[in-house]
């Protein structure tokens, strides 16, 4: 396959009958994601894509225009209803108010933190999908986002792969693919229901929400045959939007509250900045991220270190192309592992270690690094990467600011990822102590 450093940066796999690509390191990754971006927006025609959401929606849909149309609409929807309004930023904290009050219940009793950080951040991507929050206490709510995060870990499981290399295999009435398709059923009916219940009393063409400016559009385009808007594509996209701002989020600040536990140090240096900047009683504020380059330092060292979503969604080739001398057919699948970017010894020095002063220049300031991709590049990037970023910084300088974190005398957590599309940890218990 050419010389060893080629082999490196680009090799394929078989994935039972499935041809695919796996890109690795900084380098590679751009001049696929960047340089040959149009080429690299494809997705992969994967029999679980085609079972779960026909590959319509926003996420999964194929390099065209039901993406370009729902990729436009998703995007418009974020600015109008999210961090394009400055009262946005106000909802957010109101939101960290919400977490904080329910955190102080405990009064520094030992607690698992996932259930209050996944309704938390949920429900700053519900402000735009439905106008409203949900309770932390809405049991239906939590149960979909519990079955949407269990599917993130049975996407990666062997009965999945098994089901994409045969899926005459979806005739058997076991297997964790079949769980999967149950909970992916429960899901579309919760939507369907939510959607009819958000929607209500809409008038045309005076959205509240992103659910609102989807109708819209349906109208819009009712006279044009080939329109991808559809109720069943609104359910996908909802879905989607829910989980890619829900899950990843979540994980990120479960993984800093567990290492500012893990690192008091680290933990006391934040905190010193945010008493410095903030002070120990006004909600911190967007604004005042740039006069805190070590909590900056430190989330991004968070999401470099941790690889929320080592693999990013599966990327396919739209036409035939060649990379660093290999030639790669049209609808291979590509594999971008964003792990092996963060790793790239290229571009940081000991990468194993967790150490948030590389992003730190001699005089203290914040630093951008190059080869930093957790949001991924090209087309296909993020498009909730303002919004997240915006989420982690208030969330995590609020919490600091009012709580100490320390994990119960005794306790050793468990510090190895939980695999599936997303690494998140295990559970863990913490207490947070009022400061």
């Amino acid at each position: 396959m050419g010389d060893r450093e080629k082999q490196d940066i680009i090799f394929s796999l078989d994935l039972g009958g499935i041809s695919a690509v796996v890109i690795n390191g900084y380098d590679a990754m751009k001049e696929c994601l960047v340089r040959q971006s149009d080429v690299f927006a494809d997705r992969p025609s994967l029999p679980l894509f085609h079972k779960l959401t026909k590959m319509g929606g926003l996420l999964n849909a194929k390099y065209g225009r039901c993406w370009t149309e729902h990729r436009k609409l998703a995007v418009s929807c974020f600015r109008t209803f999210g961090f394009g309004q400055k009262s946005f930023e106000n909802k957010i904290r109101e939101e960290t108010s919400f977490f904080l009050d329910v955190v102080d219940t405990y009064k520094g009793k030992e607690f698992d933190p996932k259930h209050l950080v996944t309704i938390a951040v949920s429900n700053v991507s519900n402000l735009i999908i439905f106008g409203e929050r949900f309770r932390y206490d809405d049991n239906d709510f939590l149960h979909m986002i519990e079955i949407f995060s269990e599917n993130i870990e049975l996407a990666t499981s062997a009965w999945v792969f098994l089901y994409n290399a045969f899926p005459l295999i979806g005739i058997l009435p076991f297997g964790k693919h079949q769980q999967l398709f149950r909970n992916a059923a429960e899901v579309y009916d919760f939507l369907f229901k939510v959607i009819e219940r958000f929607s209500a009393n809409r008038k045309p063409q005076l959205p509240r929400h992103f659910i609102d400016a989807y109708f819209d559009e349906m109208e819009k385009n009712q006279s044009d045959p080939e329109s991808s808007y559809s109720t069943e594509n609104l359910i996908f996209s909802v879905g989607e939007l829910i989980i890619a701002g829900t899950e990843t989020t979540t994980n990120v600040l479960r993984w800093a509250i567990l290492f500012m536990a893990l690192y008091p140090n680290i933990q006391g240096q934040v905190q010193k900045e945010i008493d410095f900047v903030v002070g120990p009683n006004r909600i911190p504020t967007f604004e005042e991220k740039n006069q805190m380059p070590y909590t900056e330092a430190v989330l991004h060292e968070i999401l470099r270190f941790c690889n929320i979503a080592p693999l990013g969604i599966f990327h396919a080739t739209s036409r035939d192309t060649v990379v660093r001398g290999y030639s790669i057919p049209e609808g291979t699948t590509v594999i971008t592992n964003l792990y092996s970017v963060h790793f790239d010894e290229k571009y940081w020095v000991d990468p194993e270690i967790f150490y948030p002063e590389r992003f730190l220049d001699s005089s203290g300031q914040f630093i951008k690094k190059e080869a930093f991709v957790p949001f991924s590049l090209g087309r296909r990037h993020c498009l909730g990467e303002q919004l997240a970023r915006m989420e982690m910084y208030l969330f995590f300088t609020s919490l600091l600011q009012r709580f100490h974190l320390r994990f119960p005398h005794g306790y050793v957590p468990n510090l190895k990822p939980k695999l599936g599309m997303t690494l998140q940890p295990y559970p863990y218990l913490l207490c947070a102590e009022r400061r």
